[in-house]
């Protein structure tokens, strides 16, 4: 029996769309709702509009050219169902296919379509997404008022935002402008405060404590084993240019974020010892207090 992957929660990563990656890593990326969909929608149909002139003009100058017993009514029909074929099918589809899942609207809004696995979307997908559209969404040939109605209900209850196009397609639009918060660097633990104060970090290079960093302010976004493997991972290379050895049972997570918080006091106080020497040999560097003091006062006479 195969193992799932756990459920992402929606937290303090902000993601909330359910993509998982093949490690079982969940995927900090927001599914986009009616509201950015909406306006996404009415940027593509400035642009799908323009394009629409712009093809009357040039199909009406090629009737216009064509011998009179050719340019009758059946023909004008004909390529006016192909102008609105190529306007509300191709392209979405196109620039969907294209442009990574963007079309011009959703690349303002910073929108983009992927399948429901996360992957890129692909020409069947996107071809599918815009035949559903046009038929039941927008403009909405079948029925336009009720499958208006329909869509809107679907994506206000799809905890993925997710449209008609979007269920029958494998596809859904994330957010590609990912707002997390960043998180600082962890705090010394008063019990390990004597282990921390004894470690050697001088073979501890800069580019070994940023993959520190990175993974101790983002571990809350991992998910188990990926989290315990990556932490193994690190702490093995910090390990072996580390000394003394950690107290016995202590977790290779809490070993990192020690070694980060030890690293991060030393280099604080070396902060301040340096700016402290700084102002006694040249007191004229020194900034001057916010609100302005004494010595700001007397600069004038």
């Amino acid at each position: 029996m195969n193992a799932q992957p756990p459920a992402p929660v929606a937290g303090a990563s902000g993601g909330d769309a359910g993509l998982v990656s093949g490690e079982a890593v969940a995927l900090d990326v927001r599914a986009a709702r009616i509201g950015s969909r909406v306006l996404a929608l009415l940027l593509d149909l400035v642009a799908q509009a323009v394009i629409a002139v712009v093809l009357a003009v040039c199909l009406s100058a090629a009737v216009a050219v064509l011998p009179a017993g050719l340019a009758d009514a059946a023909l004008s029909g004909a390529l006016q169902t192909v102008g609105a074929i190529l306007v509300l099918v191709g392209y979405p589809t196109l620039w969907e296919r294209f442009a990574g899942g963007r079309t011009p609207g959703k690349l303002v809004v910073g929108l983009r379509v992927v399948r429901v696995d996360g992957g890129p979307v692909g020409l069947r997908q996107s071809l599918t997404r815009a035949l559903v559209g046009v038929a039941v969404e927008w403009p909405g040939l079948v029925l336009p008022l009720l499958s208006w109605v329909a869509s809107v209900a679907v994506m206000l209850t799809d905890r993925r935002g997710r449209r008609l196009g979007d269920l029958v397609a494998g596809t859904m639009v994330v957010h590609t402008r990912v707002a997390t918060a960043w998180r600082p660097a962890p705090l010394l633990a008063p019990a390990l405060a004597g282990w921390a104060y004894a470690l050697d970090l001088t073979r501890l290079d800069d580019d070994l404590a940023l993959a520190v960093r990175q993974y101790v302010t983002r571990a809350h976004r991992f998910a188990e084993p990926a989290r315990s493997r990556l932490a193994g991972a690190l702490w093995a290379e910090v390990a072996a240019v580390t000394t003394p050895p950690p107290p016995a049972g202590l977790p290779q997570g809490l070993c990192l974020a020690t070694v980060l918080a030890e690293r991060h006091r030393r280099a604080t106080h070396r902060l301040h010892r340096a700016r402290t020497h700084t102002a006694t040999l040249w007191p004229e560097l020194t900034p001057a207090p916010a609100g302005g003091g004494p010595r700001a006062a007397g600069t004038g006479d």
